[in-house]
């Protein structure tokens, strides 16, 4: 293992922060880190956007993974568009669950979407509120790929 490069966060654009937050939260135990509102003069060169922004950001935790939700608060955001699975770029985040059947009746309440047609027994795929697609897998997966590492 080598010391030169660590894991930092995941970043996901969201249309409505409070709804995304509380979506990760509620449904897969997320707790809040913390949230920021980094100045337009840092932020739009890295970001290659112009400004104004708006932009916030908040941070969420679960199992050493980090999901930073950012929302631009500004006229003009682009608005979700379905990607395919083989289109290159991020395509996933994959939790485990203790209860898959509890987790899949919560999704629709926290304004998610459950794909049924992509529910192959071992596994499902959902929709967070802004389309991100979310593979929900049972905890028996998890502690199988644990024990293998060992």
């Amino acid at each position: 293992m080598s010391d030169d490069a660590a894991f930092n966060h995941v970043g996901q654009c969201v249309a409505d922060l409070v709804r995304a937050q509380h979506f990760y939260e509620e449904l897969f135990g997320f707790t809040f880190e913390r949230e920021i509102q980094p100045p337009d003069d840092l932020s739009a060169p890295l970001l290659q956007l112009d400004p104004p922004l708006g932009m916030t950001a908040v941070y969420l935790r679960r199992d050493g993974l980090v999901l930073e939700l950012l929302h631009f608060d500004r006229a003009g955001n682009p608005r979700w568009r379905e990607r395919v699975m083989n289109e290159p770029g991020l395509t996933h985040i994959s939790l485990s669950v203790d209860d898959v059947p509890a987790v899949l009746a919560r999704v629709p309440e926290l304004g998610g979407e459950v794909l049924a047609d992509t529910d192959i027994g071992a596994g499902v795929f959902i929709r967070d509120p802004d389309g991100q697609l979310v593979e929900v897998l049972p905890m028996s997966y998890r502690r199988t790929l644990d024990d293998a590492g060992r």
